[in-house]
């Protein structure tokens, strides 16, 4: 039976050639549609190749013959997981490939911060050269580290920060400590106990109703002052009005961010104006290998669902293969 695959936008070619080799899969290739092209389009689809496209009540309500959903990344916010799994929708993700390439882009954005990267470089260019404050910038060698949320990600990251040697704390309450110690790193059971200890913050957990705002007035009062934070997983982990009063206030030295509370963000969101704030575009998988190994993943995952044999490790709901 032919299958009817919707993309959110155009794959590597490395997932693309995948999908476009089966003679029995027609595409429908779309580019950062409107709600309204993206509900159009699943109308008629058999599976949907989701980037930050929502697959939420309202396109579930309008794709009758929908029966597999595979993200372009490993976190779902954007799908209604358990309403495609009352629908026997398997959520495929795709799971180690692009941990690398997003840790990478955590420690860039720590560098840039730490070492003033970003605001030197303007300067240099625009004919000064000392900044008229100092250089005001720290060492990462010695200082504590803390890493929210042990994944992949985060693993790859805490590994990293100790070839830095910085002295790394991991708080994730789904691994049991002694994994976490065993990998050398500090198992650290009370968050804001923590945040009173860290020089260096970096966020690697799902968004989800727990880690909603984790990072809140709260947390940035706990948190040492002039410590550094960086976020790579979800703008939403971040309450943006609290972390900007501490940007502002001096409470933090200074941010390095992928991802905000709204994307792209309004024209009047501080953070763009900020001197201690570097940003990048939800960016920090996006190489070229990250997009090819990610492309190739989210296509195989697609044509696995609808083939009736999903791999339970990309699956995000795996009950589905349990027997009835």
């Amino acid at each position: 039976m032919p299958h009817r695959i919707v993309l959110g936008r155009p794959l590597h070619p490395a997932g693309q050639t995948l999908l476009e080799g089966r003679a029995d899969v027609t595409l429908d290739v779309l580019n950062d549609p409107s709600v309204a092209a993206w509900h159009a389009a699943l109308e008629r689809a058999d599976g949907a190749v989701l980037w930050l496209e929502r697959v939420d009540a309202a396109a579930l309500a309008v794709a009758p013959m929908l029966r597999a959903v595979s993200r372009i990344g490993v976190g779902y916010d954007t799908v209604d997981v358990p309403a495609c799994t009352a629908r026997g929708i398997p959520v495929m993700v795709v799971n180690g490939t692009n941990d690398l390439s997003v840790a990478e882009h955590a420690m860039m954005l720590l560098l840039a911060v730490a070492r003033r990267t970003v605001d030197t470089d303007r300067g240099v260019k625009a004919g000064g050269w000392w900044p008229a404050d100092g250089p005001r910038m720290v060492d990462l060698a010695s200082h504590r580290a803390l890493v929210v949320g042990y994944g992949r990600i985060g693993a790859r990251v805490a590994a990293y920060m100790r070839a830095f040697h910085m002295r790394v704390a991991v708080f994730d309450p789904l691994f049991h400590p002694a994994r976490i110690a065993a990998d050398g790193h500090d198992p650290a059971r009370n968050l804001h106990a923590a945040l009173a200890e860290a020089d260096v913050v970096s966020l690697h957990c799902p968004l989800s109703p727990a880690t909603r705002h984790l990072m809140d007035a709260a947390a940035f009062a706990a948190l040492k002052p002039g410590a550094i934070l960086v976020n790579t997983a979800r703008g939403g982990v971040v309450e943006e009005v609290a972390l900007i009063a501490a940007l502002r206030s001096g409470r933090l030295m200074g941010a390095g961010l992928d991802v905000l509370e709204r994307e792209p963000p309004d024209p009047a969101n501080p953070l763009l104006r900020l001197p201690n704030v570097v940003l990048s575009p939800h960016s920090a998988a996006s190489t070229g290998e990250g997009l090819a190994r990610m492309a190739r993943q989210a296509a195989r995952n697609v044509l696995d669902a609808l083939d009736g044999v999903p791999d339970p490790a990309m699956m995000v709901n795996p009950e589905l293969l349990a027997p009835r």
